[in-house]
């Protein structure tokens, strides 16, 4: 793969290359999931539909980006950060207090994985790459629908 299609799936796969921060690249694919939701401020219909696709192309680049940098799951592939968080967010309100407990309940379990977190990074690809953000930004999204519930 070279050209054009190398550079498109790195471009998906890193989220406009934000992946390649040398300092924890996951949380800032994640950071840029955040800022992409506090700006647009999507309807729960329209973040879904979001998702969805993020998530398609997630599987599709990552996989052939996993290929162009040689290593399982490379660090600069953020693609998945960016999903779990705004899975974290949806059909919550749009209010700064929501983002940001959404941001670090979806960093947490990503980063500890609790079961069956950890299990789903078994799949291989692009559904492995992103299978697991995307359960941890259910679980997170859990945690706050349960707190607005309270």
């Amino acid at each position: 793969m070279k050209g054009f299609s190398a550079f498109l799936h790195k471009l998906i796969a890193t989220v406009f290359f934000v992946g390649y921060i040398p300092f924890a690249p996951g949380t800032f694919g994640s950071l840029a999931g955040f800022l992409f939701i506090w700006l647009i401020k999507p309807s729960a219909v329209y973040l879904l539909s979001i998702i969805v696709v993020v998530f398609f192309l997630g599987i599709w680049s990552s996989k052939r980006a996993e290929a162009l940098f040689g290593v399982k799951d490379s660090s600069p592939i953020v693609i998945d950060e960016f999903a779990g968080y705004l899975v974290s967010a949806a059909f919550l309100p749009m209010s700064a207090g929501y983002l940001i407990a959404a941001f670090f309940l979806f960093r947490f379990f990503d980063i500890f994985k609790p079961p069956p977190i950890r299990s789903l990074e078994g799949f291989k690809g692009g559904i492995g790459i992103m299978l697991d953000d995307i359960v941890a930004g259910i679980f997170a999204n859990l945690v706050l629908q349960i707190w607005r519930l309270l």
